[in-house]
């Protein structure tokens, strides 16, 4: 099944700039006006949405199931925060406790089996 394009050559089914038909501002794949990105484009900016709703969305066809992604407005986005010293020591002493074994004590380079607890010399046939 093709997709009707208007003589600009895009995807008519998905160009709602109005939200007529889709009760929402509506664009298709890179279509979207200047001022607007993705969650992601504004990630990649070291922005983020601040608690603001999407405006618009980007709708498109990935083999038969129907794609979205929601547009936010760039002069409302604020800068991506960052972590605190204490809440970057206390993400380490997390993945620190993931590599401790619960039997023998070491800390390991890889994260120990949720399911045993132990890591790979502690368990019978572990490090074969």
């Amino acid at each position: 099944m093709t997709t009707p394009h208007d003589p600009a050559g895009l995807a008519v089914e998905f160009y709602d700039p109005t939200g007529t038909r889709y009760g929402f501002p509506t664009y298709p794949y890179q279509s979207a006006p200047t001022g607007l990105a993705t969650r992601r484009q504004l990630r990649a900016a070291g922005l983020r949405p601040a608690g603001h709703d999407p405006v618009a969305q980007i709708l498109w066809r990935h083999r038969r199931h129907r794609r979205v992604a929601y547009l936010y407005r760039l002069d409302l986005a604020a800068p991506k925060r960052t972590a605190t010293p204490a809440q970057r020591a206390a993400v380490a002493k997390a993945l620190r406790a993931r590599r401790t074994c619960h039997s023998c004590g070491q800390v390991k380079p890889y994260y120990i089996p949720r399911r045993t607890g132990a890591c790979l010399d502690c368990i019978p046939g572990g490090s074969q």
